[in-house]
């Protein structure tokens, strides 16, 4: 909440009406004189070469799917193939016009884009630079395919080694552009901004915008286009990205000569069919896509409806939207209409429409239109144009026959490379070069030199409580780790729903609104998708990006982003993308069943997320420093139990100057040689209440391990600590059934079965809603369940009266009920 914007009542209240822009349709008119002025003969036949290439690389991909042979070589194809035979002239049209520092995210169906993209930046790419590229790329693991094809110059063999590098990622070759791991849906290659293909539908559209957004932030040039599908309209994604887009505070509050919106451009390929669904007249109401701009900012996002079956009216919409995008009046949406003659796969045998729609919109065939528009106007001979296709089809076969061949091509990578690239384990204090944008130099922040007057423990020198005013606290100690790493990244920007002015979330970011400029700190709107969605696309672009999600429980609002996204870029990229993104959620106390939820399971379950917890004020900085030097997505959680508590177990409180915590090692809170008790999150401090009680009443010594980590997590110390003591309880405040700990319970008694005197047991919360919280000790663990429980089924206590129901019996009442 900006506290220089005003609301005026008398201005939102006062009369008026509310007029669109207009919204162009199909306005391009062919000039051929003017057409031949702006593009030179060869590029009006590049333009050509590049639509046959991509006709002809997915008619091959098809038969192959088919019929199982191209041009005479055989290849079991057992991936995907999304097809886009019909749509050639969008792809081609708009790359012909894009820069190698353009950036374009697509969809399942980006073959064609790939191939584009890629030939667009190879011809325009200085030819030492290009040369650099394909030598350096993999070792030149793949120019050496390329090499095997012949080839006339630099160009010539640029073409063999886009053709080659897609092709075996096709096929899940380890010398294609992604080593096999991305395939056909997800292929891409960075270095001539082609990026990252997504197979979730709209699923590019909030990570194209966070690209944008590392393009504006650190001012880097060229424009993002996110190429989604006209089904991609119904995606939840999509209406977030472009609210996330068009904030009015790119240029009301930016300043710092980063003024002006993300350059980022939807542009949806409109082919009127999501999967088997119709848009046109089923599945949607806008009439015309292009419309819906009207909804989104004052500028309609400079909508219109391009004819994206002439490659020369998608070219000059190139040219008009660049410079809305480049002058910081984005974002743009384009609705580019085209078709494809083929499937939604070759498994789709086109039921839902009929053979005479597609026999009319095959006379509107964008390849063959514009070819005979260049035979028309004499700018080749149809001679000539024969000879481009058979040409690309005997280079194309060449390169699919050496693909396909183990004899021939690289093999393909196996488990044991792939688990090399499920993290990148970086460790980079900064992702880019320069001195970071500060408002202030570090030191002289209010709320840095007030902790140097903070107690950083719990206790003073004579052993007494310190009070909440003065001691230092687990918030104190994320805000100092944070605080440093926007001192000494660049490229670090933070946003969330209330990171600014409020003081962020639980007040962690107090002080930071007068550290930083607003381009490194942010509100966001109310939009979970886009907040992780966009730092996806801030991370794989080269930022260091750290984003909010208020509480845990919105996670499901996210899903896709976290589970689908951020998760596997870097192994789906083989390895050539890092993820530098933190992502905060904090876990809920006293709100009730919609805000606090324990649900690091789910992403516990998720290759490719680290996962840390801390539960005391040493370990929130020391854990957070290390995330926020590391290159690897972190789910990093907070209890709002613990804001407030100050350091009780380092006994020199927290360390004022920068440290880690060594990642993935749990730590032990209290030693102990009859009973181990396991714990993630706040219920340590319940646990350390239970380990006394156990020692007073029962003499039982227990030894207390606070795991810290969910992902990665070094299991050796409980194994060690099973072997002394024999008897292992795991505990956290996440509802029993599906926790973590139960897949620790598991490998535990896997690892160390032989050393268990019995059974490994975990008390977890009640399997229902989070309770009011007046009822929230009936819900969370509580040290009187850890007793009964290690009465019932570990160790029979002298004396001891069960006060709660921790039975073997009660275990398997729950799990007939479902509670």
């Amino acid at each position: 909440m900006p506290r220089n914007l005003i609301v005026d009542p008398s201005n939102v209240r006062s009369a008026s009406s509310i007029t669109a822009p207009e919204i162009p349709v199909n306005q391009y008119r062919p000039d051929f004189a003017a057409e031949l002025e702006r593009y030179g003969k060869q590029g009006l036949i590049d333009i050509l070469h590049d639509m046959i290439a991509v006709r002809q690389f997915e008619t091959m991909l098809n038969s192959i799917k088919t019929t199982g042979a191209w041009n005479g070589v055989e290849y079991n194809h057992r991936g995907p193939a999304h097809l886009s035979i019909g749509q050639e002239s969008a792809v081609v049209g708009q790359a012909s016009q894009l820069d190698p520092t353009d950036f374009v995210f697509g969809s399942h169906r980006s073959h064609g884009e790939i191939l584009a993209k890629c030939y667009s930046a190879a011809r325009k790419l200085d030819p030492a630079e290009l040369e650099k590229i394909m030598r350096e790329f993999l070792d030149g693991e793949t120019l050496g395919f390329a090499e095997k094809v012949e080839h006339d110059g630099l160009l010539d063999l640029a073409e063999n080694f886009i053709l080659y590098g897609t092709v075996a990622e096709t096929f899940a070759r380890k010398a294609g552009f992604n080593r096999g791991l991305g395939g056909s849906m997800h292929a891409f290659f960075a270095p001539f901004g082609s990026m990252p293909n997504n197979a979730i539908v709209g699923g590019s559209a909030d990570i194209a915008t966070g690209s944008a957004l590392f393009k504006r932030v650190n001012q880097q040039p060229g424009i993002v286009i996110a190429n989604i599908g006209d089904a991609s309209m119904g995606c939840g994604p999509v209406w977030e990205a472009m609210m996330f887009s068009a904030m009015d505070q790119y240029r009301t509050l930016w300043t710092h000569g980063v003024e002006g919106n993300p350059p980022i451009w939807f542009n949806f390929f409109n082919n009127f069919y999501g999967m088997g669904g119709q848009t046109s007249g089923e599945t949607m109401g806008y009439d015309i896509l292009a419309r819906v701009g009207a909804g989104v900012n004052p500028e309609a996002m400079h909508a219109e409806r391009v004819d994206g079956l002439n490659p020369l009216a998608v070219a000059d919409a190139v040219a008009r939207k660049r410079e809305i995008l480049e002058s910081g009046r984005g974002p743009v949406l384009t609705d580019t209409i085209t078709y494809r003659f083929s499937g939604h796969s070759p498994s789709d045998a086109s039921s839902y429409r009929t053979r005479d729609e597609v026999e009319l919109w095959e006379s509107h065939d964008g390849l063959k239109n514009y070819a005979a528009y260049l035979v028309e106007n004499k700018v080749l001979s149809q001679g000539e144009v024969d000879d481009i296709q058979a040409t690309f089809d005997e280079r194309l076969t060449k390169i699919i026959a050496i693909a396909t061949k183990d004899e021939e091509s690289s093999p393909r990578v196996g488990m044991d490379f792939i688990e090399t690239v499920m993290y990148s384990n970086g460790n980079v204090e900064a992702m880019a070069d320069g001195e970071p944008q500060l408002l202030q130099p570090l030191a002289e922040n209010a709320r840095v030199k007030s902790l140097k007057n903070k107690v950083r423990k719990a206790t003073d020198e004579n052993g007494k409580p310190v009070s909440k005013a003065k001691a230092y606290s687990y918030r104190d100690a994320i805000f100092e780790a944070v605080a440093h790493r926007f001192a000494t990244d660049p490229t670090m920007a933070g946003w969330g729903e209330e990171n600014r002015d409020w003081g962020g979330a639980f007040a962690v970011y107090r002080g930071l609104t007068e550290l930083l400029p607003y381009h490194r700190l942010f509100n966001s709107p109310i939009s979970e998708a886009a907040i992780i969605g966009a730092g996806v696309g801030y991370a794989l672009s080269g930022g260091r990006a750290i984003v909010e999600l208020m509480y845990c429980d919105f996670l499901g609002r996210a899903g896709d982003e976290i589970f689908n996204q951020a998760a596997k870029w870097q192994s789906m990229s083989a390895g050539l993308l890092t993820m530098p993104l933190v992502m905060r959620v904090s876990v809920g106390s006293k709100y009730g069943a919609q805000h606090s939820q324990d649900w690091s399971a789910l992403v516990a379950h998720m290759p490719g997320l680290k996962v840390y917890y801390p539960a005391t004020p040493y370990d929130a900085k020391g854990m957070m420093n290390l995330a926020l030097r590391g290159t690897d997505p972190v789910m990093f959680f907070e209890s709002q139990l613990l804001y407030d508590v100050a350091e009780q177990f380092e006994a020199d409180g927290v360390p004022e100057g920068y440290y880690e915590v060594p990642e993935g090692e749990p730590v032990v809170r209290r030693e102990g040689t009859d009973l181990t008790i396991a714990v993630i999150g706040p219920t340590l401090y319940r646990v350390m209440e239970t380990a006394d009680l156990l020692q007073e009443k029962y003499g039982i010594s227990t030894e207390v391990i606070d795991l810290r980590f969910i992902a990665p997590l070094n299991l050796d110390p409980i194994v060690e600590s099973v072997k002394k003591t024999g008897r292992l309880v795991l505990t956290s405040d996440a509802v029993d059934r599906g926790s973590f700990l139960h897949n620790v319970a598991s490998q535990i008694q896997t690892l160390a079965f032989d050393h268990l005197d019995a059974p490994v047991t975990v008390v977890g919360s009640r399997n229902a809603i989070t309770p009011a919280a007046e009822l929230e000790k009936e819900f969370f663990p509580q040290p009187e369940w850890l007793i009964d429980a290690i009465h019932e089924r570990i160790l029979p206590l002298a004396g001891h009266v069960p006060t709660t129901n921790q039975t073997v019996a009660e275990l398997a009442r729950r799990s007939r009920q479902g509670v």
